[in-house]
């Protein structure tokens, strides 16, 4: 019997993941990619008897790959907080899956395991852009400020290194990140230990002192939009950079631009932080779009499309 364990490359996806085998350990062969490579249950080869775990990757994006995996006699354990659509009625599945705004894979790994491995769940929604949800969940644990600054940015970190289009772009593949990760139960020890966490969190400095000069390209009442160049350092902060967007000014949404292989756009969306809604059901308008009601994104928008987004945009959030 062989197990899989197929989770998002983020912060969210690697600390969801660390949390279950520090309480659950198994032997797994690992499935992940870039963020935004979430349909990885199709590559899953797994048959009669095998067992799959899947994290923070959206049910509705793999449900033809679930269904398969279900119809050949594999167990699927499913955690999630992305639009999920109509989950299959199987006794092979156990879903644990909420939308909820302030909710991450990581906290409701969180809640699964009664909160024993909570440090990393706070990673994951300091990851997720989520400070709220994570200050909450850490105020029973009497945590220092410099302490919580610590958590914040080693998921401020891990998110990061997730984004980019290709593995290329990325400082460290998110299979070999989950690995040095794993290689730690306390978080602090990670950051003081692991020179790639170091290394990560330079670039990630770097990256976003350089999308801070930018000025956006389209400003509306509600909403702004950002175009970045075309470069490997603009494809790695775009998330990031939404992020601070967002805390920054939180009345506003915005749309991060960064050109494709194809001659078009992969767009990240955050909705605003002060009515964090609306984000996934504008990128769910375009094909490859997808995400959660507070940050989304399309994978791949046609150049032709960027006149009719900028429409939906504005509308979204006027």
């Amino acid at each position: 019997m062989t197990h899989y364990d197929v989770f998002n490359g983020d912060a969210d996806g690697i600390c969801a993941l660390h949390q279950l085998r520090l309480e659950e350990p198994r032997e797994s062969t690992l499935v992940t990619g870039v963020k935004r490579d979430i349909a990885l249950l199709a590559r899953v080869g797994a048959q009669s008897g095998d067992t799959v775990t899947a994290l923070d990757i959206s049910a509705s994006t793999n449900r033809r790959a679930l269904e398969s995996l279900l119809a050949r006699g594999v167990r699927v354990q499913y955690f999630d907080h992305h639009f999920a659509g109509d989950l299959p009625h199987h006794p092979g599945l156990e879903a644990l899956i909420d939308t909820a705004p302030g909710v991450c894979t990581g906290i409701l790994v969180d809640r699964y395991l009664g909160g024993r491995r909570r440090l990393w769940a706070l990673v994951a929604a300091f990851g997720d852009n989520l400070d709220a949800s994570a200050l909450a969940l850490a105020e029973p644990l009497g945590l220092e400020a410099g302490q919580l600054d610590a958590l914040r940015t080693l998921g401020e970190n891990l998110a990061y290194n997730a984004y980019g289009d290709t593995e290329s772009d990325l400082i460290a593949h998110p299979a070999n990140l989950y690995r040095t990760v794993a290689r730690h139960a306390d978080p602090f020890e990670l950051i003081a230990e692991e020179p790639l966490l170091a290394r990560i969190d330079a670039a990630r400095r770097e990256d976003l002192a350089r999308a801070s000069q930018l000025q956006p390209e389209r400003r509306f009442e509600r909403a702004t939009l950002y175009l970045l160049p075309d470069a490997p350092w603009s494809r790695r902060v775009r998330g990031v950079f939404g992020n601070q967007l967002a805390n920054r000014f939180p009345e506003l949404a915005h749309a991060i631009l960064t050109r494709d292989a194809e001659g078009g756009f992969v767009v990240s969306v955050r909705a605003p932080r002060s009515q964090p809604r609306g984000a996934d059901t504008l990128c769910r308008g375009f094909a490859g779009g997808g995400g959660r009601a507070a940050a989304a994104g399309i994978n791949h928008l046609p150049k032709e499309s960027l006149d009719e987004f900028v429409r939906c945009l504005e509308q979204a959030f006027s």
